[in-house]
């Protein structure tokens, strides 16, 4: 005990909940998706970009339930993994605000047999993407800024990747993800290295 104005502080017991962590629900139900079966996600955030990233895999096929859920959203899902093979979309996949959703998503689309574009809103329409665009082509990728400068749309044709090994110029999760992503389709190792931070 320690004391405070002459008297014993009273202990404290209490049970609290946190919210789920952003890049941890990003990454989950991605690969959760990419599953050979149902995956249940427990402390999922309902943010606006997490829910982006849901919309996306909804649109490339993946069934997701929720299955409990609170005022701002869905808390815990299970995402039914469609064992690395998605749908083609019936139109322009929409990314939100999200950066992370469209980098990452970009690792998958490019090893797909099919075209895909990926869309976001008028602030993510001005953040460059040559960061993950550079290292997804040099696997094999066929991926097309639409945008001023490097900028989305993103018009993506998925085929077969080769394994590499990368030099990260900048230490980056979303690009390592990216490319990590991709790396799970193709038939070799990929490898990253990255400056220390």
């Amino acid at each position: 005990k320690r004391e405070f104005g002459g008297g014993a502080a009273k202990p404290i017991s209490a049970e609290m909940t946190v919210p789920g962590d952003k890049s941890i629900s990003h990454r989950s139900i991605m690969i959760a998706a990419l599953s050979n079966g149902r995956c249940e996600i427990d402390g999922f955030l309902p943010s606006a970009d997490c829910l982006a990233t849901m919309g996306a895999m909804r649109a490339l096929g993946v069934k997701i339930d929720v299955l409990e859920e609170t005022n701002a959203g869905p808390t815990k899902i299970a995402v039914h993994g469609k064992s690395l093979e998605l749908v083609e979309p019936s139109g322009p996949i929409d990314c939100g605000n999200s950066g992370t959703s469209m980098r990452l998503i970009s690792g998958i689309l490019a090893a797909q047999p099919f075209r895909s574009q990926l869309i976001g809103d008028e602030s993510l329409s001005r953040r460059p993407m040559d960061r993950i665009i550079e290292p997804l082509v040099k696997m094999g990728a066929d991926i097309t800024a639409e945008g001023e400068k490097g900028c989305p749309p993103l018009k993506i044709r998925g085929g077969d990747l080769t394994p590499m090994h990368y030099d990260l110029p900048v230490a980056s999760a979303q690009v390592k993800s990216a490319i990590l992503l991709a790396g799970l389709f193709t038939r070799g190792k990929t490898t990253l290295t990255q400056p220390q931070t």
